[in-house]
């Protein structure tokens, strides 16, 4: 019963597959994202400016929950389901209950590393003195939350690996919804400000790796017994090879956001708009791109067990037709948010509060040039994620690192020096870019090497 049911992976159409997987991942993506928005949103609304520029500043952090969560959680997923396609079920389960133990524990290590040394983390991530008292009130209560924000969503991971992705998606709405409750309600009606919003927050996290926890426990195709909880260097070392990508991809945007952050106040204070105009607004843009780009990644996460079991069953026709339509409702759904953020920037960035006539120019400006080759962001991060899937974890960190590290970066820290702040929103279209190029040509390639062996496996079959 158990292979007949991880076999749909193998039958079913991959249209209905891609549909039944990634229409939940975009969904925990998306609430991923609301998280923040929400917050963000509220505090807007009661704090205003400054409110809005400290979890910008604090947003590394999160950045760094994500990433963890998705270099065990996509990791753990890609061995499980790689294990599943070719019949290795005593391993697979392994690594499912390795990565587990490993989400948790390294949500409790950088917990206590941020309670330790918060207040230079927060002057690292640009915070100017304005803002830092209104970042070390939110930073230090949602960093309790970080165990079970990273246990949750890394868990989802596993859980739609195991074939629930429909649960894996409730997960993530109920943490939601919890926090889009208690948010108004710990802000504006027991008028505990940055405080509020922050315990409405790691409610919703804990209430979510609750349900997590409590499905692992019940696993749909495999039992984990306190054997499989038992963590093993080599099974380790497999689960974080595989989840390198998506991991380095989250670590690239974390380095880029802080060195972002302090560009904007260094070039924001000689500039007409002052150093926390452009933080805030940078913050705020940032955070509505992501519900976009958590679509474009939520695609790519539904891809990643069709893509693996598939690969590691050798059905090479299926593992191309995968990538292939996945790829295509991603730009597409990059191309709908180039639209909108080229026409209505004003009117997006009015919901989160009101501003100068400063705020509003440059926010404009902001989502405009910054924003400009959005329409190219699908290609990047579902071909890396497929290298990681087909087990070529090389090229799949090789591939999140160009945009982010490699030409964003040094854009960012070179064009100011001659355009001033400018420069900063001239360097993301460029970077987009490229590493769509980039994502372009190496994808032609591997495409190249699947179709030589499906020729050698229908050869074998013939044979």
């Amino acid at each position: 019963m158990e292979e007949q049911r991880e076999n749909k992976l193998g039958v079913l159409p991959i249209p209905q597959l891609i549909r039944q997987f990634a229409v939940p991942s975009i969904v925990a993506m998306l609430v991923g994202a609301l998280y923040n928005i929400v917050d963000q949103f509220f505090i807007g609304r009661s704090i205003g400016e400054l409110g809005n520029a400290a979890t910008n500043v604090a947003f590394p952090l999160t950045t760094s929950c994500t990433a963890i969560a998705l270099l065990i959680g996509i990791g753990g997923a890609a061995s499980f389901n790689l294990s599943m396609g070719r019949k290795e079920h005593e391993k697979a389960v392994h690594y499912m209950g390795n990565a587990a133990v490993l989400l948790f524990g390294l949500g409790l290590i950088l917990c206590v590393g941020t309670q330790i040394f918060l207040t230079p983390m927060l002057r690292f991530f640009g915070s100017p003195d304005s803002v830092l008292s209104y970042a070390i009130v939110y930073t230090r209560i949602t960093s309790i939350g970080f165990p079970f924000l990273i246990f949750s969503n890394g868990g989802a991971h596993l859980v739609r690996a195991d074939g629930t992705p429909q649960y894996a998606m409730i997960c993530n709405l109920a943490g939601a919804g919890i926090n889009t409750v208690l948010d108004p309600l710990f802000i504006f009606g027991f008028q505990m400000g940055m405080a509020g919003a922050a315990f409405a927050t790691i409610i919703g996290q804990i209430a979510a790796a609750g349900m997590v926890f409590r499905y692992l426990c019940h696993c749909k195709t495999v039992t984990l017994h306190r054997a499989h909880l038992m963590v093993h260097i080599e099974n380790a070392l497999q689960i974080m090879s595989l989840g390198l990508s998506s991991f380095f991809n989250q670590i690239a945007m974390m380095v880029v956001q802080i060195v972002l952050n302090n560009s904007l106040t260094y070039y924001g204070s000689r500039s007409i708009y002052g150093e926390s105009v452009p933080l805030a607004c940078a913050g705020i843009i940032s955070k509505v791109a992501m519900l976009y780009f958590s679509v474009v990644i939520g695609l790519a996460q539904g891809l990643q067990p069709i893509a693996s079991f598939n690969y590691g069953a050798k059905q090479y026709d299926r593992v191309k037709y995968a990538y292939g339509l996945t790829v295509r409702y991603a730009v597409s759904v990059s191309a709908c948010a180039f639209v909108l953020f080229q026409l209505f920037p004003r009117q997006i960035i009015s919901v989160f509060g009101d501003g100068s006539e400063e705020y509003f120019l440059f926010a404009v400006r902001y989502f405009r040039i910054f924003l400009f080759a959005t329409f190219l962001n699908g290609v990047q991060p579902v071909t890396a994620t497929f290298f990681t899937a087909i087990g070529k974890p090389i090229k799949g960190v090789f591939l999140s690192l160009t945009r982010q590290i490699l030409f964003l970066l040094p854009l960012i820290v070179i064009f100011p020096l001659f355009l001033g702040i400018d420069g900063i929103m001239y360097a993301g279209p460029i970077a987009d870019l490229v590493a769509g190029a980039v994502a372009i040509g190496m994808m032609v390639l591997e495409m190249r090497q699947i179709t030589r062996l499906e020729r050698a496996r229908t050869t074998e079959c013939i044979t």
